[in-house]
């Protein structure tokens, strides 16, 4: 990893649109480490990355990830794009929304995902754009699938956060908070999320 030039690529995306971007600094290596513990290790898994800016999570799929398994990447900036998809031949990254997840998935023939890690900044969209993003994910996922994000710490208390978990708490049956990662600008923690919500279908008359 080449943390200047990594640097300045994220830097670069701020400056062509600042408000897109969660941070004035990429994720750090430890973080991703710790938004990829959700990622299977055996088998042939299929993770969706959501956001994934300079590639410090990519990197930490990349290393857990089985030979076997798929990933795939999504972001919008298109010069964050080109750089991943140099950096990392063997992800699928793909230019498109978060809320395109569907038609990303559809379009290769994806059913269901073991793991969606995201790295998307919550904080800078709107309610409903975090509740079309989460239905996307619980639709998305395996019954078993996992869904993990992070916040910074700073900003546990503050109301944007809070609605945010009451958010994670509606689409999934179980939130967990882990480990503040420290080594991070500024410190973040990650949400484990498992089991989705999802609507009921409605039952056919008798």
């Amino acid at each position: 990893m080449n943390v200047r030039r990594e640097t300045l690529a994220y830097l670069t995306a701020v400056a062509r649109s600042p408000r897109t971007m969660g941070s004035v600094a990429p994720s750090s290596p430890a973080l991703g480490r710790q938004l990829a513990t959700v990622v299977p290790s055996v088998g042939a898994p299929v993770v969706v990355e959501l956001g994934a800016g300079t590639g410090a999570v990519t990197q930490a799929i990349v290393d857990r990830i089985p030979r076997g398994g798929t990933s795939v990447a999504l972001d919008v900036d298109p010069a964050m794009v080109s750089y991943l998809q140099v950096r990392f031949p063997t992800v699928d990254v793909v230019r498109a929304d978060a809320a395109a997840l569907d038609e990303v998935l559809s379009a290769r023939g994806i059913p269901a995902v073991n793991a969606v890690v995201s790295g998307l900044p919550w904080a800078v969209f709107t309610p409903e754009q975090q509740s079309t993003i989460l239905a996307k994910v619980t639709s998305a996922l395996a019954p078993d699938g996992v869904f993990t994000t992070f916040a910074y710490l700073h900003a546990l208390p503050l109301a944007p956060a809070r609605s945010f978990r009451r958010a994670l708490r509606a689409a999934f049956d179980e939130v967990l908070i882990t480990r503040v990662v420290w080594n991070n600008l500024p410190p973040a923690f990650t949400y484990a999320c498992r089991r989705p919500r999802r609507p009921r279908r409605a039952q056919p008359p008798n």
